[in-house]
């Protein structure tokens, strides 16, 4: 069953950070002299309302240094603008980049915040003048936005959807290109990338990226590894998460404890590998 707690706190994520980067990570914080393996990416890496998230579960099986530089909500830019945590990763030994969605970025059309990538800043003119309609003042995150506007009108919002496919790729290419350790590019998800469509799928994480792009990096990374979540994994839905009863819909729709042990199951003897 799932842990449920009234309070805000429902795990103790004793937060950290590193060097003078304002991101704050879950620790406890770990020591960066000697080797290490570091994880970045999203909600999924971080472990929100997991106890034992696949990073840690890594290091007790396979006694390597983990350090987990998930963000919540995090996409590409967090990484690319924090030269202080981009450094660390650097430094490692090796880097799983698990596959963030397209749409928590800064583009052509518009803005997000630096480091809470999942809240919308300000459309530019150029989205302004296609969705003329639209009152961008009423948004204050980016899927919320995303999915409005593809109510609005699908042929437009496919404008939107192919620049965000763009700029992730070259996103992507660039954090790749920063690590010069060995790299893992990481896929979670309950299904494995999807073929490129017609009209952009706003319902499967993650949001936008289909098999094309993802195929595009594959020859920047060390190793590719898709982690696609077994039935059994999914029916045990949030049993074994530990979180707050407001908080139960945002966890039903995260990776719970089974999954993030299959993902440990499946990265970890590709990480001693590497290492």
């Amino acid at each position: 069953m799932a842990f449920e707690y009234p309070g805000d706190g429902s795990l103790d994520y004793y937060p950290c950070r590193y060097g003078t980067s304002r991101l704050v990570f879950r620790g406890p914080r770990r020591d960066l002299e000697r080797p290490y393996v570091v994880t970045l990416g999203g909600t999924e890496t971080y472990g929100k309302f997991v106890p034992e998230p696949f990073p840690a579960l890594i290091e007790a099986a396979c006694g390597l240094r983990m350090v987990n530089l998930g963000c919540i909500n995090a996409g590409i830019d967090v990484y690319l603008r924090d030269p202080d945590i981009l450094a660390v990763a650097a430094r490692a030994q090796v880097a799983v980049v698990q596959i963030m969605g397209a749409q928590n970025l800064t583009n052509r059309y518009y803005s997000v915040h630096p480091r809470r990538n999942d809240r919308f800043l300000h459309a530019t003119p150029m989205l302004q003048s296609i969705f003329r309609e639209v009152d961008f003042t009423e948004f204050n995150f980016t899927r919320h936005m995303l999915q409005t506007l593809q109510s609005v009108s699908v042929d437009k919002f496919e404008v939107l959807a192919e620049e965000l496919r763009a700029t992730w790729v070259g996103r992507m290419r660039t954090l790749l290109e920063a690590l010069p350790c060995k790299t893992v590019l990481l896929w979670v998800g309950r299904q494995p990338p999807p073929s490129p469509g017609r009209r952009a799928d706003l319902t499967h994480d993650p949001l936008l990226v289909d098999a094309e792009m993802v195929a595009a990096l594959r020859s920047r990374a060390t190793s590719y590894l898709e982690v696609i979540a077994s039935a059994a994994a999914q029916a045990r839905g949030t049993d074994g998460m530990a979180f707050a009863p407001l908080d139960a819909p945002a966890a039903q729709g995260l990776p719970g404890p089974a999954l993030h042990r299959e993902v440990a199951d499946a990265l970890g003897p590709e990480v001693q590998r590497l290492f």
